[in-house]
């Protein structure tokens, strides 16, 4: 895939989270070039000395609208195109029965989950039309569609994340352009937590590896024609 695919510009909001150094290096393995943004240099220099492939690194504020739009705007500069943007913005705050929930955690979780989303969306998108086979792919979890109480301000901030992905994809019907959802079920396990605890049983989880998978598939041209889908792994219980 990777003689494909070489050459092709993805922008990776998030990158230094914990599932982070498994999708870039997937992506990587694929023949995408790799743009991470995240909100200090050191979570980039950790993520860079954790991988086996050269990638290029921007401390964003996805928060800042403007500095956003920057860096969207200093990718092409530098690349001369972007072609797909994966957002792994994450983040969880719950546990607490709806009635007694502080909403201070929805005000948190909205800006993370939901305004990062808004901003990156609207910065790249205009890009993503202009490549002619732009991607934009979302992580996003079960409790979305299936939400548990005391999960509630976590839920409805990733089904609004959801609901304004499905509206990008509807901003993309005929262009050569795509907007999907990856849905997880239960935690991410990633690489390092198994061989933290090699005797913890994850079987509840899904695996960083079949997320990676996931959207190096949706990034492909092998899903050109899905749009406004979600490809749900695990079950997403």
């Amino acid at each position: 895939m990777a003689h494909v695919l070489d050459g092709r510009v993805i922008a990776v909001a998030g990158g230094a989270g914990n599932l982070g150094p498994t999708v870039v290096e997937r992506l990587a393995g694929a023949g995408f070039r790799l743009c991470v943004c995240g909100r200090e240099q050191s979570g980039l220099d950790e993520l860079e000395s954790s991988l086996s492939v050269p990638i290029d690194t921007d401390v964003v504020d996805l928060l800042d609208a403007e500095a956003t739009r920057a860096w969207a705007r200093a990718l092409e500069e530098r690349h001369g195109h972007v072609d797909g943007l994966v957002h792994l913005v994450g983040g969880w705050r719950g546990g607490t029965p709806i009635e007694d929930a502080p909403l201070e955690d929805w005000d948190w979780l909205s800006a993370l989950l939901v305004r990062t989303v808004q901003h990156a969306t609207q910065a790249v998108a205009p890009a993503l039309l202009r490549s002619g086979r732009g991607r934009f792919v979302l992580v996003s979890t079960g409790q979305a569609q299936s939400p548990t109480h005391p999960n509630a301000a976590y839920a409805a901030a990733k089904a609004a994340s959801e609901t304004w992905t499905l509206a990008l994809a509807d901003r993309f019907k005929g262009a050569a352009a795509t907007a999907n959802i990856v849905v997880v079920g239960g935690a991410i396990v990633t690489p390092q937590m198994r061989a933290e605890s090699p005797d913890k049983d994850f079987s509840g989880g899904t695996p960083a590896e079949e997320i990676a998978e996931a959207i190096a598939y949706l990034c492909s041209d092998a899903a050109s024609s899905m749009n406004g889908q979600r490809l749900t792994l695990r079950g997403a219980v």
